[in-house]
């Protein structure tokens, strides 16, 4: 008997994950251990491998599609195995007559008799095709699969009450990116804050250092910097290092500081963490996090570098943005975004000078933390990158 690969239990607690992409096709001859598909879970890609040598009989999940753990993948037949074969012919479809309290009515003729395969029905009904308007190609006017599917790309590209519209399924990363973020906007109570630093003298020191560092590899961005002053800070304004037990109403102080860093990929923002960020060095800081971007735009990381935070930093600023309202990275209680570095006049000791000023802003769980806190939290930040000596002055 052919064998049935279900998806098994991928760990961490995942139950389920989405099919990205194939490696094998239906009929290809495959080796014990070779991998046959790539399942993306929460936020990494996992190769799947073949659990036995054998010839591919069919694919039971499309790309694209989510399997639970559990559920059929591929169908695998081993020398001399060949699977059940099933009819082919198309069923007719069977109408019922009417039948009322004075007996049975006379039924109108169907315009015409539906005939389509049992996986030709199946196929429709996952996709949401109406058969009764699908054109059939095959013989006698029946329904392939191919009709189907063009017929459900063409109701992606049909017209909503307003103009062209196209339908873009919410699958893979965007989707747990999706759950996640109403997660946090349900269980939280959310407020931000909005200021300003001067951080002229910081932006010297880092145009000073890059160069040198650049000949080490190391590419020295503000995030280190960022990450340092947060700690300091978190240090002296404790709630905001946080978390919330729900079931037994308790404020979960954290005596260790966990950043956690938003980074851009091409499949949506991904969050690893830096740990134990109070033992490393500006240029320890820099090396992790350009380690761990790396990983996470090539979605290599593993799942057990992006848990544990207990405090977010996203940097927008490099896009372009200046203030936001950020979405705190649920569990945690807050999440500092910063903004684009530009040139401003700034009042400085009486005198009108030009200065280079970054927005911040402070998002963060009112349940936890008042609002004079965060602004308290909020202006030791800054004075912090606006003194970036005291970032070492002070570092353990």
């Amino acid at each position: 008997m052919p064998f049935t690969f279900v998806l098994p239990d991928l760990g961490e607690g995942i139950t389920e994950g989405e099919v990205r992409k194939w490696l094998v096709k239906e009929g290809d001859a495959v080796e014990e251990h070779q991998n046959i598909l790539e399942v993306e879970t929460d936020k990494a890609i996992v190769e799947v491998p073949s659990p036995r040598r054998g010839r591919i009989l069919s694919l039971s999940k499309r790309e694209g599609e989510v399997a639970k753990v559990g559920e059929a993948l591929v169908l695998i037949a081993g020398e001399g195995e060949e699977p059940e074969k099933k009819p082919e012919r198309p069923e007719r479809e069977e109408r019922t007559k009417s039948v009322s309290v004075v007996g049975v009515l006379p039924e109108a003729e169907p315009e015409r008799e539906i005939r389509a395969a049992p996986a030709v029905r199946a196929l429709a009904k996952e996709l949401g095709v109406e058969l009764e308007g699908v054109r059939g190609s095959g013989p006698d006017g029946s329904i392939k699969e191919a009709d189907v599917r063009t017929a459900a790309r063409r109701a992606k590209k049909a017209e909503d009450l307003y103009g062209p519209s196209e339908r873009v399924p919410l699958r893979g990363m965007r989707r747990t990116i999706a759950k996640n973020l109403v997660t946090s906007q349900r269980m939280t109570a959310f407020v931000t804050g909005m200021d300003e630093a001067d951080i002229t003298e910081l932006w010297t020191l880092r145009e000073r250092e890059k160069r040198p560092l650049q000949k080490k590899g190391i590419h020295l961005t503000f995030m280190p910097f960022f990450i340092k002053a947060v700690q300091h800070a978190l240090v002296e304004h404790p709630y905001l290092n946080a978390s919330v037990d729900e079931e037994r109403e308790e404020i979960v102080m954290k005596k260790y500081w966990n950043i956690a860093v938003a980074v851009d990929t091409p499949d949506g923002l991904m969050v690893p963490v830096i740990r134990n960020a109070e033992k490393k060095t500006i240029l320890e800081l820099a090396a992790e996090i350009q380690s761990l971007s790396s990983k996470a735009r090539e979605r290599k990381i593993a799942l057990e570098e992006m848990k544990g935070s207990t405090f977010t930093i996203t940097n927008y600023g490099h896009f372009g943005g200046t203030f936001a309202t950020p979405i705190i990275n649920y569990p945690d209680v807050a999440i500092l975004g910063a903004g684009r570095i530009s040139e401003k006049p700034w009042v400085k000791d009486g005198q009108i000078v030009i200065r280079r000023i970054l927005p911040l802003s402070l998002t963060f769980d009112h349940r936890v933390t008042d609002g004079v806190d965060a602004a308290q939290f909020l202006t030791t930040v800054i004075g912090y990158l606006e003194d970036p000596a005291l970032l070492f002055i002070e570092s353990s």
